[in-house]
């Protein structure tokens, strides 16, 4: 099971990134996704989880109404799309699978709750 991470840059406050996860080694369908991020100094943070259909999406409340996440598991990839982008937000982005069929998870944006984890993509947001 690999994640692949990737899309992040350096962009000015208000503008737009879109983040990719690209699956190998597993059926994304199967599975949901979940992007966390971490900034220097801090713990790791939910930032939205998808269901393995698409049908059911989470955010964290410092990104409600900013980011969309999305996937197509026809190209086994997840989307997080950024816009509005703060200064905040800057950190490394990661995206994750808990890996198991049926997920219903406790709390989403529990860290401990995904199994499977991408190497991570710098987002820099500068003021």
């Amino acid at each position: 099971v690999q994640l692949q991470a990737s899309g992040g840059g350096l962009v000015q406050t208000g503008g737009s990134l879109r983040l990719s996860c690209a699956a190998s080694g597993f059926s994304l369908d199967r599975y949901a996704i979940g992007w966390f991020r971490q900034a220097p100094g801090k713990e790791r943070e939910g930032v939205s989880c998808v269901s393995s259909s698409g049908g059911t999406t989470y955010y964290g409340d410092s990104v409600k109404g900013r980011f969309t996440i999305s996937r197509d598991n026809a190209k086994k990839t997840v989307y997080l799309q950024m816009n509005s982008l703060k200064p905040e937000d800057t950190a490394v982005y990661y995206c994750a699978t808990p890996a198991e069929r049926f997920w219903i998870p406790s709390v989403w944006a529990d860290v401990d709750e995904y199994v499977y984890w991408g190497q991570g993509t710098l987002v820099t947001v500068s003021s």
